[in-house]
């Protein structure tokens, strides 16, 4: 059995009101285009997730509504507040508790990018996959029953919004 994970970071933010706390910032107009391309170029690849586990940030939820909104089907989503700013640990212990065949994890930088670089056999031939800017998405298969076992993963593909038609 393989199984598909999706890591990806949240798209692009507003720093506009000083008085939201980093947790209540919602995207700006890039994100929210962003995200909304980014859910239907997932969709054109087959990569819809079964389950989706969202960080509870307003940023990492209006990417998740974007993203998801076109889709004819909606896909499990859990929101988890432990998943807001986590580091890599954190977040694996949460991918390996899950049981849904492709999954995809929504949160932030730094975790997410040091996660995506530590399950990688071989890193994607990409100029921006170290930085993993705002929209980044990985997708990654492993050769395993469970996600309790997973290794290394092969990479299927990483993107990030530039690499979107306008």
């Amino acid at each position: 059995m393989t199984l598909q994970l999706i890591l990806m970071r949240h798209a692009k933010s507003d720093w506009d009101d000083p008085a939201l706390s980093d947790r209540q910032r919602r995207l700006n107009d890039r994100g929210r285009r962003n995200a909304t391309a980014l859910g239907q170029w997932l969709a054109a690849q087959g990569y819809r997730p079964h389950l989706a586990l969202v960080s509870n940030a307003e940023r990492t939820g209006e990417t998740w509504l974007r993203l998801s909104a076109a889709w004819p089907d909606l896909p499990e989503v859990s929101f988890r507040p432990a998943l807001y700013n986590a580091g890599p640990d954190v977040l694996l212990r949460a991918i390996r508790a899950a049981t849904s065949p492709r999954l995809l994890v929504l949160a932030h930088n730094p975790g997410i990018g040091m996660l995506a670089e530590h399950l990688c056999q071989t890193p994607p031939n990409h100029e921006r996959f170290l930085d993993y800017p705002t929209g980044s998405a990985l997708v990654l298969e492993f050769d395993a029953e469970r996600w309790a076992d997973i290794g290394k993963g092969r990479v299927l593909d990483f993107i990030i919004p530039a690499d979107l038609p306008e």
